[in-house]
């Protein structure tokens, strides 16, 4: 195939960009499939041992995050030993690293995580 000298550095810059675009997509694959393996290997963990915290306990622990419940209110997201507890009617001023005393209240079906009630911002 000739190639007009004047197309040359259009060419190159075009194999430039699908190279750049290729390994993009790429890199971005394979960490959504780590990411996922890493979740399911965290799920099953949880699976497999007993909850560190016992239902009527109360514990203090930090906010990981704030994540919305399918009912449109606002969960706080906090862990015991990597145990997820969902913080159910928290203030809207709640943000993440503030300090909850919080009342465990009841275990998802199959243990993997729990409800609490806020009983204070410590």
């Amino acid at each position: 195939m000739n190639v007009p000298p004047e197309m040359t550095p259009l060419f190159g810059t075009v194999l430039v960009v699908v190279v750049i675009g290729v390994a993009a997509v790429l890199w971005w694959r394979s960490r959504r499939g780590s990411d996922a393996t890493a979740s399911k290997r965290a799920h099953e963990e949880a699976q497999a041992r007993d909850a560190p915290v016992e239902k009527g306990e109360i514990i203090e622990a930090g906010v990981e995050e704030l994540t919305e419940h399918h009912s449109g209110e606002t969960d706080a997201v906090v862990k015991v030993e990597g145990f997820v507890v969902f913080v159910k009617d928290v203030p809207d001023d709640i943000q993440p690293a503030d300090m909850l005393r919080v009342r465990v209240l009841s275990f998802n079906r199959k243990g993997t995580s729990a409800s609490g009630k806020l009983l204070e911002r410590l």
